[in-house]
């Protein structure tokens, strides 16, 4: 093996963008991925990685590390979405804030799992610090919050400082890459010139525009009566603007006016109807919806539309939303959770929905999300359990083995706790 080209052989090689390959090996630099494909033989520069599987790194397409320091999701499973908020804020009043290293766990935790590209959602006093010691790709989607328009403005200002600065870090190349997104947060704590303006922010700088949409029923009641518990916590925060939400709108109105964005994520996605479904489909371009499976579980939602999310030829990218509602940041353990609670969709969908849809719904489908020539060596190395099965993809999600190593850049992560 030369100081510069790498050679690594598995059992299978999962490239998503083909078929597995059994006994394959993939050839990469630092910089990108050379050749795939199976093994010919001559092996004296192949390094033998045995009976595990390599995969492209995960993307994990929504995610708030702040809550990285929790143990345990907070409250309890099937509470409802209004309740969880108000518990939310409760506990953290009492902690005043999380931890200063919550973001720097989460990022380590995320790479331990084979993640390797990530979605995270940042407040306004988030540090740049911390995604340059940790090797992540990272989209930060600035959070952006106000229900009423007298705060309109000066979210979007810093809305475009965000965005200034995230152009300026990538033109100085520094450390790892992080890149700009903005997330107008949801329909409740949203003015609707807010996000109309956040829409055309992100067509005019070609940023991904993320947004929790049909997460809850308790939204779809705001939405269609303007009352409600979000009403409730409006008002008692003295943030209701009655002329803002007017009664009798569904999510199809909101998605109406983000339509516009540059990359639009849909975030949850847990009550979207048929028309919505269909209007999605067709600006599957630039439209994805991000399912957080085990968040969706906590809550007790009705069964998830996803079948008919991708039968409707939508691009769907899986998360793992935050600790506060889920019990880790283990992309593939949301990914078995898929394969176990939805049988009749295809385990090479689940790996396609874990890896190049969350690179899609990005906008890093040309870099990203699978095994390719040209694509930056980022991957992720699974033991496989000893036996032989006519799909291979079923060795990756009925076993509860973790990731055995993460590649980043060429660079594998043998200890990356090293690193923080």
């Amino acid at each position: 093996m030369s100081s510069t080209t790498y050679s690594l052989k598995a059992r299978y090689v999962f490239p998503v963008a083909g078929d597995p390959i059994a006994d394959g090996v993939v050839t990469f630099d630092r910089e990108r991925i050379i050749s795939v494909g199976p093994s010919v033989g001559d092996e004296a520069d192949i390094e033998d990685l045995g009976n595990v599987a390599i995969l492209p790194g995960l993307v994990n397409a929504h995610t708030h590390l702040e809550f990285s320091h929790l143990d345990r999701p907070i409250g309890y499973r099937g509470m409802t979405l209004g309740d969880w908020i108000a518990r939310l804020v409760s506990e953290l009043r009492i902690e005043d804030r999380p931890p200063a290293d919550a973001v720097r766990r989460g990022l380590l935790e995320s790479l331990m799992s084979g993640t390797t590209a990530l979605g995270e959602i940042a407040q306004p006093d988030w540090s740049a610090d911390d995604f340059q010691a940790v090797p992540i790709d990272c989209t930060v989607f600035l959070e952006l919050i106000s229900p009423t328009d007298a705060g309109v403005d000066e979210v979007l200002k810093l809305a475009h400082r965000h965005i200034a600065a995230g152009e300026t870090y990538q033109q100085m190349q520094l450390g790892w890459r992080w890149r700009p997104g903005i997330c107008p947060h949801a329909p409740y704590s949203v003015h609707p010139r807010l996000l109309s303006e956040a829409a055309a922010i992100s067509a005019r700088h070609k940023v991904p525009l993320s947004f929790h949409l049909a997460e809850s029923p308790e939204e779809i009641e705001f939405l269609q009566t303007s009352g409600g518990v979000f009403r409730d916590m409006l008002e008692l925060l003295e943030q209701w603007d009655p002329s803002a939400h007017r009664p009798g709108r569904r999510p199809f109105d909101l998605l109406r006016v983000l339509a516009p964005a540059h990359r639009l994520l849909i975030v949850h996605g847990n009550y979207l109807e048929d028309e919505e479904i269909a209007f999605i489909a067709r600006h599957a371009q630039t439209m994805s919806v991000v399912y957080c499976p085990r968040t969706h579980h906590y809550f007790g939602h009705i069964p998830h539309p996803l079948e008919k999310l991708l039968s409707s030829g939508v691009n769907v990218a899986l998360g793992t939303d935050s600790r506060a509602s889920s019990p880790d940041l283990n992309l593939l353990s949301d990914m078995r959770h898929v394969a176990h609670c939805h049988p009749a969709i295809a385990l090479k969908t689940v790996l396609r929905m874990g890896t190049l849809g969350g690179a899609k719904a990005l906008g890093l489908e040309g870099e990203l999300g699978t095994l390719e020539v040209g694509k930056r060596p980022h991957m992720a190395v699974l033991p496989l359990p000893d036996r032989r099965e006519a799909d291979p993809h079923s060795l990756l999600f009925d076993q509860n083995a973790p990731i055995r190593s993460t590649w980043f850049g060429g660079n594998c992560m043998d200890d990356p706790t090293s690193l923080g």
